[in-house]
């Protein structure tokens, strides 16, 4: 396969996949892992690929993989030097993928291959990114199922991209889409909204989730925070990346009209309740807003020369074209 290659069609199913899967110490959990995917496959792909990345593995998970590497030749293994996260090791299966089509899973068993051709099956449909959505989750309700219903609808929210489960990891991408898409931080499970940045067509599908026989969790509410800040930075990429001015300079107008209020106020209470201006709190809050706005325009100046930098630099466009027809 390669990046040229046109797919073959099995029962109407697009073959040229590359599944991806981010390795943390999962040393029990492999050999059956692959054991499944294999047989998930087996009648409906005859061609595809499996990347297995090993983000930093202190148990024997690298050996494991190197073994099955051997014996089966659809398999590529990639090492890292140390634990990078999850985010790193799916962009370095993505890198080296080689499929039209990219599905990412975990490791730990909890994903269910034999759903891989029903999310290849939406994608035959014309859709562009198709959404594992883990309807009955098999995890503790309190620290991993009531966190992730909370940010799910924060992100659907503030992104417009409507998904019940934006952190299930099982998903299907065209590979077009995600040739646009850089992604940093914990910013793998924003790619459907990143998606929607390029106009990608998805849905999303339930999936089997099932309890983890071996092995601990490798992620819990510690990430909650880093997960929030890069809302924030999709957030700000999804609408402002090409008009940062359009955030910062209303945010220094409605500053500044906060600074007159006050000001206004301040003047007020000094003609006609003889109140001190330099006893007066608000007049301090006055040159406070005041020299808040024009921090904030000026970042938004600071920011459109930086766009401008970084598309004209790198011969970037600030839109996506699908198709064209009959332009020469």
């Amino acid at each position: 396969m390669g990046h040229g290659s046109s797919g073959c069609v099995v029962k109407g199913f697009i073959v040229d996949i590359s599944i991806v899967v981010p390795i943390f110490n999962e040393e029990e959990n492999i050999p059956h892992l692959h054991a499944e995917i294999v047989a998930a496959l087996a009648d409906l792909l005859p061609e595809y690929e499996i990347i297995y990345v090993d983000d930093g593995s202190v148990d024997n998970s690298f050996a494991l993989l190197k073994n099955i590497a051997r014996e089966d030749p659809r398999v590529k293994v990639i090492r890292f030097r140390r634990n990078f996260g999850q985010t790193a090791a799916m962009v370095a299966g993505f890198a080296a993928a080689t499929g039209r089509v990219m599905v990412p899973m975990d490791g730990d068993l909890q994903n269910d291959p034999t759903d891989i051709p029903r999310l290849l099956a939406k994608i035959d449909e014309g859709y562009d990114v198709v959404s594992g959505w883990r309807k009955d989750r098999m995890d503790a309700f309190f620290n991993r199922k009531l966190p992730s219903i909370i940010a799910n609808h924060l992100i659907s929210r503030l992104t417009g991209v409507h998904l019940h489960d934006y952190g299930c990891t099982l998903k299907a991408y065209r590979r077009e889409v995600l040739d646009g898409i850089n992604l940093y931080g914990e910013m793998h499970r924003f790619v459907p909204a990143l998606a929607s940045q390029v106009g990608a067509r998805m849905t999303e599908i339930p999936v089997s989730h099932r309890h983890r026989l071996h092995g601990a969790s490798k992620y819990g509410l510690s990430r909650t925070m880093r997960v929030i800040l890069d809302l924030m930075t999709v957030k700000f990429l999804l609408n402002y990346s090409t008009k940062p001015i359009q955030m910062f300079g209303k945010m220094g107008i409605y500053t500044l009209v906060a600074a007159f209020i006050s000001g206004g106020t301040t003047l007020y209470m000094k003609l006609f309740e003889n109140t001190s201006m330099n006893r007066n709190p608000l007049f301090i809050l006055t040159a406070l807003l005041f020299f808040m706005g024009i921090q904030f325009i000026v970042l938004g100046l600071l920011g459109e020369l930086s766009a401008r930098t970084y598309y004209e630099t790198q011969g970037k466009s600030i839109y996506v074209v699908k198709e064209t027809v009959n332009l020469g």
